[in-house]
């Protein structure tokens, strides 16, 4: 290796240690706020035109999965502008380094999913408590580099998803509010922690 492949692995090197050492500031409130609002409005429609969702497990599912593909493209695109005005050249690495820190736990709970549809159906009423878990573990591992107070957030998404598992498995039945209410009440805490700390970086310039 010569003297130059040498001094550009330690720049690279370097810029990745800064990244994983930085907290991501490209995250913004409206979107998070957005998705809470997302999931009351699934929720309240399932209500009204899903009779029985243990009967049509796919619809019920379907709908979920089609507003997380929604939910994480507006965050993703919010994240991806301010990320940008904030991070300067950094962005996209710090984008990536956010996005690798929920891959495990988004890959966990879509295989999840195929093995209880393909082995266990009448186990799917397990589902939504065990994603809201998931989404806990894949926040906590990202806490190093989120804003400060999400590892409140991550919290309440561990204890909803217990408690969904504990209140679904009386009856073990599907429910659009063991999914809905959770993940509102969770994205709209994690909008005003991100709130907050955009105040105080914005305080403290």
């Amino acid at each position: 290796m010569t003297d130059l492949d040498k001094a550009l692995a330690d720049i690279v090197a370097i810029r990745s240690q800064l990244v994983r050492g930085t907290a991501f500031s490209g995250y913004g409130p409206a979107a998070f706020a957005a998705t809470a609002g997302l999931a009351l409005a699934t929720a309240t429609a399932q209500t009204l035109l899903l009779d029985d969702p243990d009967a049509r497990p796919l619809l019920f599912f379907g709908a979920w999965i089609a507003t997380a593909v929604i939910a994480l493209g507006l965050v993703g695109a919010e994240m991806r502008a301010r990320a940008r005005r904030h991070t300067g050249g950094l962005g996209d690495a710090m984008i990536h380094d956010a996005v690798e820190q929920f891959l495990p736990a988004g890959a966990a709970g879509a295989l999840l999913a195929l093995v209880l549809a393909r082995v266990s159906p009448e186990s799917l009423w397990l589902l939504p408590g065990l994603w809201q878990v998931l989404v806990s573990l894949g926040i906590f591992a990202g806490v190093r580099v989120m804003p400060r107070g999400v590892a409140l957030v991550a919290a309440w998404y561990l204890v909803a998803g217990l408690a969904v598992l504990v209140v679904t498995g009386w009856e073990r039945s599907l429910s659009p509010w063991a999914m809905g209410l959770p993940f509102a009440v969770g994205q709209g805490l994690m909008a005003l922690v991100v709130r907050a700390a955009s105040e105080a970086d914005d305080a403290e310039i």
